[in-house]
Formats: structure tokens, sequence, C-alpha cells
């Protein structure tokens, strides 16, 4: 069991993307996982580029974009998945 499990939801801290909601779709090695989400295009990202938060969502490994969308409804997290949240400057 780890923090960073597939169905995860997670915020994406670095990049264009940074402040908006994603769900790890997959674990394809140990630097790297596979990221989908509303706001967020399916992309491979970095475990230090993303903070996981405490949500989970019922999905299978590789889900397609699809699927996600589908469980982010499912569990009533639509609202929550589009809005963008502010990161800190360090």
């Amino acid at each position: 069991m780890s923090v960073y499990d597939i169905g995860r939801l997670c915020v994406k801290t670095m990049g264009r993307e940074a402040g908006h909601y994603c769900v790890i779709v997959d674990i394809i090695d140990k630097n790297y996982l596979l990221i989908d989400g509303l706001k967020v295009r399916r992309r491979r990202v970095n475990y230090n580029h993303i903070e996981p938060i405490a949500d989970v969502l019922d999905i299978k490994k590789g889900a397609s974009h699809d699927q996600v969308e589908a469980a982010i409804k499912k569990a009533k997290l639509k609202k929550k998945m589009s809005e963008t949240v502010s990161i800190p400057i360090k």
C-alpha cells in the first residue's frame, strides 16, 4: 500500500497545469506515474511534481479517459476536480 496508488487524487505542483486536480491511472516505474483528469491531459509525470490528497477513486489500472470521467462523476467530485488550487511559491 503506497501513497501513490492507482485512483489516488493528486494536485499538480509543477508545469502549466499546476494547481489542477488529477488522478493516478498507472504506475510506470520508480520515478514516473501516468495521470489523467478533467483539466489535466493524460501524461507521464514525476512523483515530485504532484501532491497526493486523501480522496481515492475506484478505477482499474490503465483506465481510459472516459472511465476516469465516469468514476469522478460517480464519486460526485466533478466540481472539486474542475477547480484550481493556489500553489504557494517556495
